[in-house]
């Protein structure tokens, strides 16, 4: 019975905790401009299947698409597992799926166990590759300190948990055997089973506390990987999904108007054809801050993976320039977060001074992009960083009139000559009439 009350409450916390954090961070996504996407809803359907749940963009690399695949069937396919331990945790029981499912629950028990080790490989794989292999990706400045601790406290995590898992069933298997109460005949063991030779010469009472630490540990592991995710990269697990589902449908070469100046536009055009004009004090020309961002650009930053495909397939990062399209969204999401705190400890109407443009991302790496959209086809979960690299150039050029010598030139060619070169509109087709 006390048993029991102790697991209600280490499972209550955790699950309050966690969904504190998420509430913050929903709050924090709210801070953005509003943006109705509610469109086309068969195609973000099929989208989200095909690339957040069939991983369809993750095999585009086959060897870390491969072992993904397995570290993310795992986790989902494992909770059918947890959901028996908390059961089991709440009521006092020991294996409640064994006698109603039989033979299938063996099935169920064997396959969990083969992808538990799988799991184990796919961590030593991608940990080999993060920090003996050492690829170009997972060695860039953005990386260094938490970011690199982050992704290696998470496979050591996921490897933790499923060892505490095989050696749960390990020594319950041994107790099976034995025939001791409590300990129904259930399962099939085809890793654990080479773990058994380890535990053979303990005693019952040793085994049944081998078992019921593992047990007690792999739950408690398992909630404070819950919790320590909101504040991880690793959000990208519950992210993912409602992130493809908004992600843009459009060409990706297709830009988004600015509503004030498509006005202007109009009425200029057609005084008739524009909307009256608004009572509203005026919004800023592209983004400062992440409040000027939409509330799917600053999702993006919380989906973001930390994988670097997009800078390892950014031509402007490939030729030596500043630019790197993960650095811009870690950059989103740290100021995003900075933000919220400033906003729980100071309230709303506190400003830090501080800002994104300039504060985070440098005008250097805004205008080494060439907005050829490698970075938005590479992301395995459809992040854009491209869409908030070309708002933050409309805020330098069109609220502070700061742009490269050579575009200022333009712009100025364009307005007199309405074109980018420096002859009249008179004179471009007097090669026409030459000799």
């Amino acid at each position: 019975m006390m048993s029991s009350i102790l697991f209600v409450l280490l499972l209550s916390a955790g699950i309050w905790f966690f969904t504190k954090s998420v509430r913050r961070i929903s709050r924090n996504i709210r801070l953005g401009r509003d943006l109705l996407i509610n469109d086309r809803k068969g195609e973000r359907w099929s989208q989200m299947i095909r690339v957040a749940l069939g991983q369809s963009k993750m095999v585009s690399r086959p060897v870390a698409g491969f072992f993904h695949i397995i570290i993310y069937a795992g986790f989902i396919i494992i909770n059918i597992e947890v959901l028996e331990i908390i059961i089991d945790g709440v009521f006092g029981t020991h294996r409640i799926f064994a006698q109603p499912l039989g033979s299938l629950y063996d099935f169920l028990i064997g396959s969990f166990e083969i992808l538990a080790f799988l799991v184990i490989l796919a961590c030593v794989v991608f940990f080999a590759r993060r920090s003996i292999i050492k690829l170009k990706r997972f060695t860039s400045p953005e990386l260094d300190g938490f970011p690199n601790n982050d992704a290696l406290i998470i496979l050591g995590t996921e490897v933790l948990l499923m060892s505490l898992f095989l050696f749960m069933n390990a020594s319950d298997q041994l107790l099976q055997q034995r025939g001791h109460e409590h300990y129904v005949v259930a399962g099939y063991f085809p890793v654990s089973s080479y773990l058994t030779p380890l535990l053979e010469g303990l005693s019952v009472s040793n085994l049944v506390a081998i078992e019921r630490v593992c047990w007690w540990l792999h739950i408690a592991g398992i909630l404070a990987f819950l919790n320590y995710v909101p504040f991880s990269k690793h959000f990208h697990i519950f992210l993912s999904f409602p992130n493809v589902w908004y992600s843009k449908l459009d060409s990706k070469g297709k830009f988004s108007n600015n509503e004030t100046v498509t006005n202007e536009v109009r009425l200029m055009m057609d005084p008739a054809a524009a909307a009256p004009p608004s009572t509203d004090a005026p919004t800023p020309f592209g983004a400062k801050d992440v409040r000027d961002l939409t509330w799917k650009n600053l999702m993006d930053a919380y989906s973001c993976t930390e994988c670097g495909r997009c800078t390892s397939s950014c031509p402007a990062n490939i030729t030596g320039k500043k630019l790197s399209p993960r650095k811009i969204m870690m950059d989103t999401r740290d100021r995003l977060e900075e933000v919220g705190r400033n906003l729980d400890l100071q309230g709303p109407e506190y400003d830090d001074g501080k800002s994104l443009l300039g504060g985070y991302i440098s005008p250097e790496e805004l205008w080494a992009c060439t907005t050829c959209n490698a970075c938005v086809e590479a992301c395995p979960v459809n992040i854009d960083p491209l869409s908030i690299i070309v708002e933050m150039r409309r805020y330098m050029v069109m609220e502070q009139s700061s742009a490269p010598t050579e575009l200022n030139g333009m712009f100025t060619k364009i307005e007199n000559n309405g074109a980018p070169w420096q002859f009249s509109q008179a004179d471009r087709m007097n090669w026409t009439s030459e000799g």
